[in-house]
């Protein structure tokens, strides 16, 4: 009967293939054979090789079991524990009709006991679920021994009660196979085991439990009694003792054709026997062990081999390349083994059968030669993690029978191929045929999507996240004509994220009907998220029916948030953050009630309020809609249903929370994240009754009053805890006192506390537990820094308790108390003394800011040893003495701020020297005296010099036209942070996070510089970046100013006032487009002032008062903008907006056009001029004569006729030029504007 059934199959499988040839096109035959001879076989084997299992034992019904076995069988049931009765068939006479028992077909002795377990614990495998649970435990009886005829035992995957393996096994004579594989067995393996010498089978396998293994053995001399071994598997058997031997052992097994002992803790050096007689070893597993690098070179000489597994084994050393030589070789897995070769060479190899070649996490390096389209049985290729460069070879497209290519993590930097060679000769002409996996993520890979990627008809996962792709996900995919007549009809897992992608999401990945996971984020897509994937056509159901994932993140997608995102019925996870979405978020949302885990909105422009139907989500978990701009009130209804909420973050928006003072939330959540909504006035009580918040965030959230007593209870168990920018007041609990550790990396753990910027008055409270960040800065605080801090093991890397009203020393032993420090924050306090030297323990810190405060001594020189150091300010202190030569040391050095001391001596030369990224260098207000460095000028990103305010002397150097950084204008704003929060950043977030971090908030210290500019001093922070500014001013600097300075095209700031600066202004100050603040007052610059000034568009502050300038103050464009006294103290200027007018304006007729003149040609009142004159001339004539005539007739008529001509010319002189006075003004305010 069974002999018939496996017959009859076997002609089923035969005509349905030949079906399959007759029916289908050339251009589908190949598809449909392979789902073909996908299930059949596996349906045959299952019908053929199970036999006593799944069918029932027909000849066992031609022949009663002998009753000596039925009772050795009975009896070893009764030793058992079966707690699923699994054994309710071993009853009745016939032992043969019992479970897992086979019977010999003439005699009826009983010849194989299976009783393994179908579905062991952790296996889930669903096709073997119809089995139940079988899991016996117990003793096992020595009654087996009886079974004299058994040649099959099988006991695996049970419990035995870390029982040894019984010794009487070894008396089994006739065992063929024994199978004793993770059933609970512990101790020594028997040696009398090897007195089975008719056993070709043997599997004792143990399992590791908390990293040791159950079973061990001493030595495998036993072994060598198994002369008709084929089969021997002791995986995860402690096999340590053995030592270097146990190949010569195994070398005795002529007939051993598979040998599995994988993580058996062997280790060292492998030295094969002179003569090997492993000729007949098919498969070789020696994974997970720990071997020397010339392990491999003997395997070389197995030319049976077919398949080699020894990954994650440790050996380092090169690949034999004779591997490829191997005749038989099909599956070789050499994976995490930091194995290095050149893939020129290895992949160039013969590899004449190989299909499997697993060689991920090595060293390989160099690019991948075009040979490597010879490997036509290749069906599974794994190069990741190692150094593999270059290319794609467009020779990959004869690879027909690929399933699966994984190259992530290398150093791929070209562009895929545009087309690929050699695919007409697979059967269906089209690239990779039966691909389903195509991963080269975490490479460098350029250039556009090709389009043959459009043609995999049968990708399941397709991963090139993490590149510099660029261009546009083609619409093209959308169009292609394949099989199924869909674009990639079964794709489950698309992944582009983290590329340089553009453009509009198209339309075709709506019709990926099979599709589970979509990753786009971290790209530069824009427009809207398309309308038209809730109305596609011939959709079975709704759209993208099996989408469990969609992550869009961080891109540039604007529009409204479509309502066919509530129609994903599968949907887990939606995260659409750090967009430009707007709108309100549909009320529909809360129709993925029944699925949606995550949902993230955060970072866009959404606004309105929150719908309450939100409120439904009865399965989420993340819920993250911070930085938006959505309004109104939160109530109880938005939390309904949200009872496995875990993270939820509402920040900066402008929501009201308004619930009971009695409420209870439904959920217990870990991350709480408020900060910018109004949970105030008073402590929220609420708080209460969450048990297991970790992060909590409640900035800028309008609480006042002093903290109630409880929190400081409730906050023991915190990791991160940020209250800043409130008004809560009181004193902080001393001591301030955490119980958690959290582990932020494998390097970093610790709490986060942030109380900046509140009212809290009193003393500084005293640390108690483990911390990362502290930061109490911006309150209340006196006193002194407490003399003992409780701290624990942590990387305490933020401390700040600047801005507050401290007094006393700097503690001697802070440098010992946070030797992990990055950022030690103390200033604008009322410290005194001096720099204590323990601050070198701190040999990680970033920042040192100790400025204003009232600290004296010298700078002392153990600073120098801080050769991490970023940011260093010292300044508005009562610091005396030269700068000390260890600060060569500092070449990471950003900014140094030795402003407003006492300091003096010459500024050092090295200062010029081996600092590549100081950008900020002040020594202001102090007495340095001396010549200006010309070596300065080598500091390559210098942007801000501030040496004013001190007494140094001599010229500028022409070098100075050469500061680098100060040659174009900066245009990217970059914020000049250090400290806590970008290292947390990246030791706990992940591109894919798959927990809340929260958002970062605190931690930063900004670098921050006070610019004279404009005549006031302002202070800059977040567009530091952007100023550059040379400032010598308030010095005895003489000389020309070099022609070269007007070089530095970037320069926003220049200040030269109070020098004895000589010479004219050079006319190409002109070039210095960007200039918005030029100071050259109090210095002795002679000649005029350049025309050209006036095309500075962005010049809103001019000083060139006290100068000896002269001639005409230029009268156009931006000039026209500044009053007098930016012109002041200039004896030779003339012209507007000065009172003293030019010499020669009434024989030029030109005086300061636009200012106040006697004439002005592109004036309408000229003609009125011109009459004007005229008369006065007429009357000129008249008043000649008349006068004449009348004194030559009397005397007293003449004296009284001058009287009235002096009265009335005086009269109309003044009104003229009343008028002429009114007109001009009017005229220049109207330039001006």
């Amino acid at each position: 009967m069974y002999l018939l059934l496996c017959f009859y199959f076997q002609q089923l499988f035969l005509l349905i293939f030949l079906f399959t040839l007759n029916r289908n096109s050339l251009a589908n035959k190949f598809a449909t054979l392979m789902e073909t001879i996908t299930w059949l076989p596996l349906m045959f084997l299952i019908l053929c090789s199970v036999r006593g299992e799944f069918l029932p034992n027909t000849d066992a019904h031609l022949m009663n079991c002998m009753e000596s076995d039925q009772e050795a069988l009975i009896d070893f049931k009764n030793g058992l524990h079966d707690p699923a009765n699994r054994l309710s068939s071993w009853k009745g006479s016939n032992c043969c009709h019992w479970r897992g028992i086979s019977c010999e077909n003439t005699t009826g002795a009983v010849i194989a006991v299976d009783l393994r377990n179908p579905r062991p614990t952790g296996y889930d495998d669903e096709s073997l679920a119809r089995y139940g649970f079988w899991n016996l435990s117990g003793e096992i009886k020595p009654s087996l021994t009886k079974l004299k005829s058994l040649r099959h035992l099988d006991l695996s995957f049970n419990t035995f009660n870390d029982n040894p393996i019984p010794d009487f096994f070894g008396s089994l004579k006739n065992l063929q196979y024994l199978n004793l594989s993770h059933a609970g067995f512990s101790g020594a393996i028997p040696v009398n085991l090897g007195n089975l010498s008719s056993l070709q089978y043997l599997d004792v396998s143990s399992d590791e439990i908390w990293g040791e293994s159950s079973l061990f053995v001493d030595n495998l001399e036993w072994l060598t009694g198994l002369v008709s071994l084929k089969h021997l598997v002791i995986n995860e058997v402690n096999l340590s003792m053995v030592g270097s031997d146990w190949i010569r052992q195994l070398n005795k097994l002529p007939s051993l054709t598979e040998l599995h002992l994988q993580n058996c803790r062997l280790s060292g050096s492998i030295s094969p026997p002179t003569l090997l007689n492993l000729t007949s070893l098919v498969v070789l597993d020696l994974s997970y062990n720990q071997f020397d690098p010339k392990a491999l070179d003997w395997l070389v000489n197995i030319s049976s081999l077919v398949t080699l597994d020894i990954s994650n084994s440790g050996l380092g050393g090169r690949i034999p390349l004779g591997l490829s030589e191997l005749p038989n070789l099909e599956f070789l897995y050499l994976g995490y083994n930091g194995l290095s070769a050149s893939c020129d060479q290895l992949l160039g190899g013969r590899w004449e059968k190989i299909q499997v070649l697993d060689l991920k996490e090595n060293n390989l390096h160099g690019k991948l030669p075009a040979s490597i389209g010879n490997l036509t049985f290749l069906s599974h290729l794994d190069l990741s993690s190692n150094s593999v460069d270059g290319g794609i070879p467009s020779s990959i497209g004869k690879l027909c029978n690929l399933i699966s290519l994984g190259m992530f993590n290398n150093y791929i930097n070209e562009t895929l191929p545009k087309f690929l060679e050699g695919t007409e000769i697979c059967l269906s002409r089209r690239p990779f045929p039966i691909l389903q996996s195509f991963v080269l993520s975490d490479n460098y890979l350029v250039g556009n999507l090709p389009e043959w990627l459009g043609h995999l008809e049968n990708l399941v996962e397709l991963d090139l996240s993490s590149n510099y792709l660029n261009g546009q996900i083609p619409d093209s995919f959308g169009s292609l004509q394949n099989f199924s007549g869909r674009p990639l009809p079964r794709l489950q897992s698309l992944d582009l994220s983290d590329n340089h992608l553009v453009g509009n999401l198209p339309e075709w990945l709506g019709q990926l009907e099979n599709l589970v996971e979509l990753h786009l984020s971290y790209n530069s897509l824009n427009g809207s998220i398309p309308a038209s994937f809730g109305s596609l056509q011939n959709l079975s159901r709704g759209p993208l029916p099996n989408l469990q994932l969609l992550y869009l993140s961080d891109n540039q997608l604007v529009g409204k948030l479509p309502e066919w995102l509530a129609q994903l019925e599968n949907l887990l996870e939606l995260d659409l953050s750090n967009n430009s979405l707007y709108g309100p978020i549909p009320t529909s949302f809360g129709i993925l009630q029944q699925n949606l885990t995550v949902l993230r909105l955060g970072e866009n422009e959404l606004n309105g309020t929150l719908p309450e139907s939100l409120g439904q989500l009865s399965e989420l978990r993340i819920f993250d809609v911070s930085s938006n701009q959505l309004t109104g009130i939160v109530t109880e209804a938005h939390f309904l249903k949200l009872k496995k909420l875990s993270d939820l973050d509402l920040s900066s928006n402008s929501f009201t929370l308004d619930v009971k003072s009695d409420w209870v939330p439904p959920f217990q959540v870990s991350s709480l994240a408020m900060s910018s909504c109004h949970l105030g006035p008073s402590f929220p009580t609420w708080l209460k009754s969450q048990k297991q918040v970790d992060y909590l965030a409640f900035s800028n959230a309008g609480i006042s009053g002093s903290i109630p007593y409880w929190f400081w209870e409730f906050s023991y168990s915190l990791s991160h805890m940020n209250l800043s920018f409130n008004q809560l007041a009181g004193q902080l609990p001393s001591p301030l006192e955490f119980g958690s550790q959290p582990r932020l990396s494998a390097y970093l753990f610790g709490v986060v506390v942030d109380l900046s910027s509140n009212n809290f008055s009193g003393s500084v409270p005293i640390p108690s537990g483990s911390f990362y960040l502290l930061d109490l800065s911006s309150n209340k605080l006196s006193g002194n820094i407490p003399n003992k801090w409780n701290l624990t093991v942590g990387t305490f890397a933020f401390l700040s308790i600047a801005n507050n009203q401290l007094n006393g020393e700097i503690p001697a032993w802070i440098g010992n108390i946070v030797p992990g420090a990055e950022v030690i924050d103390l200033s604008n306090n009322s410290l005194i003394g001096s720099i204590p030297s323990s601050i070198v323990n701190c040999s990680d810190l970033s920042v040192l800011d100790i400025s204003n405060n009232h600290l004296s001594g010298t700078i002392p020189t153990f600073l120098g040893q801080l050769s991490g150091l970023k940011t260093l300010h010292l300044n508005d202190n009562k610091l005396y003495g030269q700068l000390p030569s260890s600060f060569q040391n500092l070449s990471g050095l950003e900014t140094l701020n030795l402003g407003n001391n006492k300091l003096y001596g010459r500024i050092p030369p090295w200062i010029g020297n081996g600092f590549e990224s100081l950008r900020i260098l002040s020594l202001r207000s102090n007495s340095f005296s001396g010549e200006l460095p010309a070596l300065l000028s080598n500091l390559s990103s210098l942007q801000v010099l501030d040496l004013a305010e001190n007494q140094l002397t001599g010229s500028i150097p022409a070098s100075f036209g050469n500061f680098k950084a100060m040659l174009q204008a900066q245009i990217i704003n970059r914020y000049l942070l250090y400290g806590a929060a970008p290292i947390y950043q990246n030791a706990v977030t992940r591109k894919h996070p798959d927990s809340y971090v929260g958002t970062m908030e605190f931690g930063n210290y900004y670098e921050s510089f006070i610019v004279n500019m404009k005549g006031q001093l302002l202070r800059y922070t977040k567009t530091l970046s952007l100023v550059t500014m040379l400032d010598l001013s308030g010095n005895n600097l003489s000389g020309a100013l070099p022609i070269e300075m007007t070089n530095l095209l970037g320069l926003i700031v220049l200040n030269l006032s109070r020098n004895h600066f000589t010479g004219h202004i050079p006319e190409s100050i002109s070039k210095l487009k960007q200039l918005s603040s030029l100071d050259l007052s109090s210095n002795k610059f002679s000649g005029a002032i350049p025309q050209s000034l006036g095309s500075l568009s962005f010049l809103g502050y001019l000083n060139l008062s006290n100068n000896e300038l002269s001639g005409p103050i230029p009268d156009k464009d931006q000039m026209l903008t500044f009053n007098a006294s930016s012109f002041a103290g200039n004896i030779g200027l003339c012209g507007g907006p000065l009172a003293v007018k030019c010499s020669g304006d009434d024989n030029n007729g030109k005086l300061d056009k636009g200012r106040t003149t006697l004439r002005d040609a592109g004036n309408g009142d000229g003609f009125i001029d011109k009459w004007f004159y005229l008369s006065i001339g007429l009357g000129f004539a008249a008043g000649i004569l008349v006068p004449y005539l009348i004194m030559a007739m009397r005397k007293s008529w003449s004296i009284a006729y001058f009287d009235v001509v002096d009265k009335a010319v005086d009269r109309i002189l003044h009104l003229w030029l009343k008028y002429r006075t009114t007109k001009q003004r009017t005229r220049g305010h109207q330039r001006r504007r």
